[in-house]
């Protein structure tokens, strides 16, 4: 356990939290994606095993190549920024859909190709918000923010940023 909070740079027990959280998303991830391939209860367990273990070595190179990238003070930390990102992109489903709803949006009265690209405008406009609200509830806010300019910065508006 102190070679893992030593890897992890883990000075707080409560830091922990952010390991257990992810690994209980990547178990959870690899049982629902095996779900899709699978019927039977042996091959579903067999295939959650070998996808949470592939995806573990996937994540774990992901986190080498952008600890170069992110400024981040621990490495515990790309954890927590992974999770607001993971809680981001879900809830901005979430929160779009009953939005377009409300605007009178649907499959049914709109050129379906139309109606995804609205749902994709409006669900990204939120994202944008949700992430900001979500890092600062993590504790990433500064990360958020400056992610955030950078992102409207190749959106092309500037002027919002500046």
């Amino acid at each position: 356990m102190n070679k893992f909070k030593e890897n992890w740079e883990i000075q707080h027990n409560w830091q922990l939290i952010f390991p257990l959280i992810g690994l209980l998303s990547l178990g959870y991830s690899s049982y629902r994606l095996a779900l899709i391939f699978f019927d039977e209860f042996g091959y579903i367990l067999i295939a959650t095993f070998a996808l949470f273990i592939s995806l573990l070595v996937l994540i774990l190179k992901l986190f080498t190549f952008l600890e170069k990238r992110w400024k981040l003070q621990y490495r515990w930390e790309m954890i927590r920024v992974f999770i607001v990102f993971a809680v981001t992109g879900s809830s901005s489903l979430y929160v779009g859909r009953p939005i377009i709803r409300l605007l009178g949006i649907t499959k049914e009265n709109l050129n379906p190709i139309i109606y995804w690209i609205l749902f994709i405008i409006i669900g990204l406009i939120f994202y944008q918000i949700l992430l900001v609200t979500f890092g600062w509830l993590f504790g990433q806010f500064k990360f958020f923010w400056e992610f955030e300019k950078k992102m409207l910065r190749r959106f092309g508006l500037k002027r919002l940023v500046d």
